[in-house]
């Protein structure tokens, strides 16, 4: 009678565990529940739960659980990379192995997710020592700027070596070569450092991308912050050749450019520091193509930005200080001359420290690789008889 019981309780747990199985869901549901997660904890419960369950899984689901990085947002991609570690640590801790050819061939694939390519990369340099040396010299010209990053560092610290050695050409060479995929500022400087030192000249305008020649024209009235939202005649139709009733009489359109080496284009010292104010400044672009790209802005002002007459970003706050690549808009341009039209607007304040009436501007791909306005026989927005304003300095 007992060993019936017992056989009988065996089968019901059984039958339990069966049940709970085939309710389960699978890892592509849990993955698209994570993808879920919105702002202020909207669908945190579920996602830690999804998490858990991911988390029971072998090593095996690694490649999978990479692959729910794709349209994610930040938040998931945190919850996403959670269940990652979670399951790689646990194996490697009992002893086990990661799928390391399935990792690699994920690595190498250009069209996954940036982020989960560089969490790929982590684990197969900590399981495979071969990784570092094989893989990252042909991460230059990645599309994920933090995998680039990794090639640019290994080129910067052999051509140091060779610096240090006296071997002067071809430490050139392989600076010039790292700086070629730098695309980040801290590298780019202790690329460029060396490169000087050497006798070498970096033009950094270039290497980031910066719109350094632009015509300006104000200043129009924004007095009480009022004009941030007033429509002034550039807003309605772009003529260089126009004037208008300004906010201390007529104004037109002056030639400014800088060659401050990151293209910081300084408003109150090459026109004037007008308080409470709204100037205008447009330039063109010339693409070759079609093309998807970021316009990248540094400002401590207030600035709306369009592009071929469509608005696209706008923020109105002041004095929030200034760095490079503070601000990155999507841009769509189309083949041939597109043209920029920035807003920029100063407050009151009369602190030292509020007295900042200045912007810099890049065009660039996703990595922050440059992409730059092709030649062109049309007329320019300088035209060649005006003399233009020029800013000098380095930052």
């Amino acid at each position: 009678m007992i060993a019936r019981f017992a056989t009988l309780a065996g089968v019901l747990v059984a039958l339990v565990a069966a049940s709970h199985t085939a309710s389960a869901e699978t890892p592509e549901a849990l993955l698209k529940t994570l993808r879920s997660v919105g702002r202020e904890g909207k669908g945190n419960v579920a996602a830690s739960r999804a998490v858990r369950e991911l988390s029971q899984a072998d090593a095996t689901i690694l490649p999978t659980i990479l692959r729910g990085f794709a349209d994610s947002n930040p938040l998931a991609a945190n919850w996403i990379r959670s269940a990652f570690e979670t399951v790689a640590e646990r194996e490697l801790q009992k002893g086990g192995s990661l799928p390391r050819a399935e990792l690699e061939k994920f690595l190498l694939n250009r069209k996954e997710n940036p982020r989960a390519r560089r969490l790929a990369f982590e684990w197969l340099v900590k399981v495979d020592p071969t990784v570092q040396a094989r893989l990252v010299p042909g991460m230059l010209d990645d599309p994920s700027d933090e995998l680039r990053r990794e090639a640019v560092q290994q080129l910067t610290d052999q051509a140091t070596v060779l610096k240090k050695d006296k071997k002067d050409k071809q430490a050139i060479a392989l600076y010039r070569k790292a700086l070629s995929g730098a695309v980040h500022d801290d590298q780019v400087k202790r690329i460029v450092e060396p490169l000087r030192q050497l006798g070498e000249k970096v033009d950094l305008q270039k290497q980031f991308g910066f719109l350094t020649s632009w015509q300006a024209v104000g200043p129009f009235d924004n007095k009480d912050k009022k004009g941030f939202d007033v429509a002034y005649p550039p807003e309605k139709k772009i003529d260089i050749k126009a004037s208008y009733k300004g906010q201390l009489g007529k104004v037109a359109w002056t030639p400014v450019s800088t060659e401050q080496e990151y293209g910081i284009v300084d408003i109150a010292k090459s026109l004037m520091n007008y308080k409470g104010s709204a100037m205008y400044v447009t330039t063109n672009f010339q693409s070759d193509k079609a093309r998807n790209v970021e316009i990248r802005l540094g400002t401590p002002n207030s600035w709306k930005l369009w592009v071929n007459g469509k608005l696209l970003f706008a923020r109105e706050e002041y004095h929030r200080g200034m760095k490079i690549d503070q601000y990155r808009v999507d841009v769509a341009l189309k083949p041939g001359r597109n043209v920029l039209l920035l807003k920029i607007l100063q407050n009151e304040q009369t602190d030292n420290w509020a007295q900042r009436y200045q912007f810099q501007l890049r065009v660039c791909d996703g990595t922050g690789s440059a992409v730059l306005s092709q030649p062109t026989t049309t007329t320019s927005v300088l035209p060649s008889s005006s003399k233009s304003l020029v800013v000098k300095g380095s930052k």
